[in-house]
Order: C-alpha cells, then structure tokens, then sequence
C-alpha cells in the first residue's frame, strides 16, 4: 500500500493484495453498499466494505468463480460445475462473531446449488421469469434446471446448434424489462473457437429479440447492461466503457481504462467496471489496450457517467491479475459471505419468522430473526 493510501482492513491471505486509492474510499463510505468482485484465475469473490473508518476486503475461495447477479436479499454465483444461490439472513448476521456482535450487517448462506457441469457461465441476470446464464461453452442463453444441467433457450441466428465447443464465444447478457434483451459475442462464427482470429475487432452485440446485429466491429466485448433507459457495454479490448443506442447502431466511449475490462454494474450515476491485466499474448494476441496504456492494473474502477471520469480505484498488487465480474450489494456495508461448504453455513438455520445457531456450531453466538 502506497504511504498515502487509505487504510484497508482485510484478514491474512497469501494469494491476495490490493490496495484503494482516496476516491475509491470517499465513494464507497458514501454510497451505502459494497462491492463484489469475482475472480476464475484466483478462485475468489472479494467483498469491498466500509466498517465505518476505513474499507473492509474480505475474500472468499470458490472453484472458478465467474458470472453472478444480485437479485434483492438474494446473490447467484456461478463456478467452475454450479451455480449457487445465496439468501440474506440479515438476523443471523449479528451474532456471526460472537467476539465482535454487530460487526457483520448481512450473511448471505448458500439455498440452492444447480449443478450445471461445465457450462462455462460468463454471465448470471435475473429477467422476471427467474434467473438466466450466458452459457459460452454452448454458445447459447439458458435456464437453470430441477430436472437437467441445464435448458438451452436461445441462440444466435448465425450459430446453427447448441453443442459443445464455444462458436461464438457469447459471454454476455444485458436485461430489459424483465427479459433477455441483448448479448455480446466475439464474433459471429460457427465453429469452435473460430472467434479468436478476428477476435480484436470482430465483437458484436446481438438483440435476443430479432436476432440481429445491433453493433460490430468491438474488442472483445462484455458484460452488457441496461440501466436507467440505456445500454452500457464493455469495449474490453479497447479498455472503454461504452454507452450503446442499439436501434441507431451507434455507440459512444464513456470512459478509458488501463484494462482489459470484464464485469460491469451500475450503482445509481456511477459505473463499476471490472479490470484485469495483459491477458496472455500467445491466446489472445496483441490488443488495442496494450498500445494505449503502458501498463495494466488489475482491480475495479469507479466511473462518474455524468463526466466520464474514473473517481475511484481498488487495485489488486498480487493474487488476482483477472477479473471475471463484478456485482453491487446496496444497503450493505460489511457482509460475510459463506459457501456451500462452510460449516457455519451448513449449521445456520432460517425460517420466515426467525433464525437460529446451533450452541455447537462454530459460529454459535444467539438465534433471533
């Protein structure tokens, strides 16, 4: 951490560094939420929280975590075979530190697990019909299942089936009213990973609606998302937030980063826009982001869309040089997050009218809703 920086609290982990600039800071410790960002390269989701004085990381191991979607009191997480939904138990939250009562405002337990395999979920939203995966793997959009791995439920027009072998690479789905609106892809190919070749200016945005071709020509696009009347999509290669007018095929350069970026959500005015590093030259070749900045961070930035200025950043220094997504709690400052496999989480019992600790359990400390 630079001697200027703000201080960060975040408990021991080996894999894992970061430090937050001022702007980052003064945003989050007035915005009323945290921030959580994924990671497939490091196995970790990483809350950003505010204790009140300073901001809180806290990691959390998963196996390849990519996609997720914040639905209410409700967080959907994809890894590397699953996808995992979580539910707030805001009255459990409280006693989780029995050390520390109240450190924690909300803990999210795991409800659901939809073993899927490996589908390759880039991207998780929530339409009005429940949750929707961006299935890369498949090349196609589909739904969770009781029944099977998965359902497909739409393709691009210009892939001819649903197979194995990721066509097109479709990594990305944006939401309207209530429904799959648009995806990216990173080109519009129809064999197995025929994409990478032109991948540098070969991106599309497709509407699920017609199937057309609403915007060529981007780097590797991701991460669409319709917020407040307008659609925000990530020109990855090229290290721009972009905002989109699919109907007239025009779009307009936000904000430049030093990244390849790679998971969007918007909060309110304000942009969060996942960063990674160099990927890797001899997969991906030589990208226009690597011309334009001389050195890339890995992290997430903070972008005011009113001025197109980034006002915030937290950077990973080591551990994580790959971001997958990156997601907003509101109302939220310092959560715990537990997985499917945690003791704690399997111990916690909830019910509409109240929750309870097993005396035995590690996290014993109280019930009460």
């Amino acid at each position: 951490m630079s001697e200027h920086a703000p201080e960060v609290s975040a408990p021991p982990d080996a894999r894992l560094d970061c430090r937050v600039d001022e702007g980052f800071a003064a945003w989050l410790a007035g915005a009323n939420g945290t921030v959580v960002v994924t990671s497939y390269q490091a196995g970790k989701a990483v809350l950003f929280g505010w204790d009140g004085h300073r901001v809180t990381v806290l990691p959390r191991s998963f196996d390849k975590p990519m996609g997720l979607a914040v639905d209410g009191p409700r967080l959907l997480l994809a890894t590397r075979h699953e996808v995992v939904l979580f539910a707030d138990a805001p009255g459990l939250a409280r006693d989780f530190a029995p050390d520390d009562p109240g450190r924690y405002d909300a803990l999210y337990l795991p409800r659901a697990r939809y073993l899927t395999g490996d589908l390759g979920v880039h991207d998780v939203a929530v339409g009005a019909d429940g949750p929707w995966v961006a299935a890369t793997r498949f090349s196609c959009l589909a739904r969770l299942s009781h029944a099977y791995s998965f359902v497909p439920a739409w393709h691009p027009p210009f892939v001819s089936q649903v197979a194995p072998g990721d066509r097109c690479h479709l990594n990305g789905l944006a939401v309207a009213d209530g429904r799959p609106r648009y995806v990216t892809c990173r080109g519009t190919t129809d064999a197995p990973r025929a994409w990478r070749p032109g991948q540098a200016d070969g991106g599309v945005l497709v509407d699920v609606g017609d199937g057309g071709v609403r915007l060529r020509g981007l780097s590797m696009p991701h991460s669409p998302r319709w917020h407040d009347g307008a659609l925000w999509v990530l020109d990855s290669g090229r290290g721009e937030l972009l905002r989109a007018d699919p109907g007239a095929g025009t779009r307009e350069a936000v904000c430049g980063l030093p990244a390849y970026l790679r998971g969007l959500c918007l909060a309110g005015p304000y942009a969060l826009v996942g960063l990674c590093q160099s990927r890797e030259r001899h997969v991906f070749g030589d990208l226009p982001v690597q011309r334009t900045f001389p050195r890339l961070v890995s992290g997430v930035a903070v972008v005011d869309t009113r001025s197109g200025l980034a006002v915030g950043r937290a950077e990973f220094t080591a551990g994580v040089a790959e971001v997958s997504d990156v997601g907003w709690l509101p109302g939220v400052r310092r959560p715990m997050l537990l997985g499917p496999d945690h003791p704690a989480g399997r111990e916690a019992v909830t019910a509409p009218a109240f929750g309870h600790w097993p005396r035995s359990g590690a996290a014993a400390g109280g019930s009460g809703a």
